[in-house]
């Protein structure tokens, strides 16, 4: 179980680099691209890169559509300028409004944001596979564990150097990297609509979610209140998107 204390912040971050550096000579890649969405994850994770690597072989994008805030925006601009990472952006509202029209597609404020998250990813890997690049992924543990992510989408990635830490963690880690204070302090959001919040979408603070997730580990997964039975609830009902599809090769 991963649970950072101040003490062990820099071998955390020793053994992330490890991981970046082997994953990116082991495949004979030329650097990194990831999605900067102007939070917290995307920033810790692309500081690791510029870790791990040099600034010069991380590639950052920003991808936006209508219903980000135009302050995340400035937030990823001034993030990639104080690490030195070349930022482009790629806007996608046009692309997802043509999808949105077509026959047959089903149009509500969370799917609309899960093909903004398809879209980006898409984005990415095209980005990535034209420059011999790996894409680097910005999933937690917390919200890997309740299935908070668009399958396909931030889920998808060819590393995530970040999936083993709680979101406390990545808080930590945010302060050790000098993440500026604007990009720490802000109500996460995936900017589905606008002023959507995840913890607003969780339906509880990310520390009791947190705390929650530990000791259903701690526990061998028996809920000991409420909150945990919950949380078991929604761990449950997203293992689909934690496991290969089911198939009959590898059954």
């Amino acid at each position: 179980m991963t649970d950072i204390t101040i003490e062990c912040i820099g071998c955390e971050v020793v053994k992330i680099k490890d991981l970046i550096r082997r994953t990116i000579w082991s495949a004979g890649a030329q650097g990194v691209v990831i999605g900067i969405s102007g939070g917290l994850d995307s920033a810790v994770a692309c500081a690791l890169c510029c870790r791990a690597l040099s600034p010069e072989k991380v590639l950052g994008v920003s991808m936006p559509v209508s219903s980000n805030d135009p302050a995340d925006q400035r937030d990823a601009e001034e993030l990639c300028r104080k690490l030195g990472v070349e930022l482009i952006t790629v806007p996608l509202e046009s692309i997802r409004s043509a999808f949105l029209e077509l026959p047959y597609i089903t149009d509500t404020p969370v799917l609309r944001g899960n093909i903004a998250a398809r879209l980006r990813m898409t984005t990415l890997y095209n980005i990535a596979a034209g420059k011999g690049y790996l894409v680097c992924g910005t999933s937690n543990k917390t919200e890997y564990m309740t299935g908070y992510s668009t399958k396909w989408g931030d889920s998808a990635a060819d590393f995530q150097p970040i999936l083993h830490l709680w979101k406390k963690d990545v808080y930590l880690l945010a302060e050790e990297l000098g993440i500026t204070p604007a990009i720490i302090q802000k109500a996460p959001s995936a900017g589905f609509w606008q002023g959507q919040s995840d913890e607003g979408e969780l339906g509880m603070k990310y520390a009791d979610l947190d705390a929650a997730l530990m000791n259903l580990e701690k526990n061998q997964g028996i809920p000991a209140n409420e909150t945990e039975e919950r949380v078991l609830g929604l761990v449950t009902k997203s293992a689909h998107k934690r496991s290969p599809a089911p198939n009959c090769l590898f059954p």
